[in-house]
């Protein structure tokens, strides 16, 4: 069986599918298993493939790339999702991560960016476009004011982690790291975890290096 990150593309432009593809190959780590050209065809060859991780195009005719990955991420959680987008409004982004994509990458940087993105994903990491994190900061920013340990709980936020895996990484209970979350969430203003995400990377609350 192969160890290479099985990849599935979904962009509705053939050429563009091929100028991923023609990047990727490049990569010996990486293998392409499939391409689609819309979110239906996306949802029937993930089911049928399940591909580690899925290069999708935001904006795709009929259904699109953001309900694409709702509805492959309901049947498939753990498959990884980058999102191409021409868009670098932190609006998209937050929708984006809310729909469960763990990267977000501009279509103007993606021969540089793709294949580190996708390694960075794979691995756990969510992976912001460099020209998104120097954008406005989000409305509302403030002092972070957070602890020494509200930090290190934002930090595995960040890296996508469940209550319950914060809990185990940092030998405390659940309930415990669902309190830290509360007080983080109430100390910067922000109440989805999507926003908190985009939040901790643009202000330099967490090194996602």
């Amino acid at each position: 069986m192969s160890n290479k990150i099985s990849v599935l593309l979904v962009d509705d432009h053939s050429l563009v599918r091929r100028g991923f593809r023609r990047i990727l190959e490049d990569a010996p780590d990486i293998e392409v298993v499939g391409e689609a050209s819309d979110g239906a065809e996306a949802v029937k060859l993930a089911a049928e493939l399940r591909p580690r991780l899925i290069v999708m195009d935001c904006a795709l005719p009929g259904m699109s790339g953001l309900d694409a990955s709702r509805r492959i991420l309901s049947k498939l959680p753990e498959t990884a999702i980058l999102m191409l987008s021409m868009h670098s409004e932190e609006t998209w982004v937050q929708q984006a991560l809310d729909a469960g994509a763990r990267g977000y990458i501009l279509k103007s940087a993606v021969d540089m960016e793709l294949v580190t993105a996708i390694r960075k994903v794979v691995e756990g990491e969510i992976v912001l476009d460099p020209q998104i994190s120097r954008a406005t900061t989000l409305k509302g920013e403030r002092n972070s004011g957070l602890t020494v340990r509200e930090l290190e709980v934002l930090k595995l936020i960040v890296a996508g982690k469940s209550n319950k895996e914060i809990a185990s990484d940092l030998d405390l209970s659940a309930n415990t790291i669902a309190v830290h979350r509360a007080n983080i969430m109430d100390a910067l203003g922000i109440h989805k975890t999507a926003d908190l995400v985009v939040y901790a990377i643009r202000a330099g609350l967490v090194n996602i290096r």
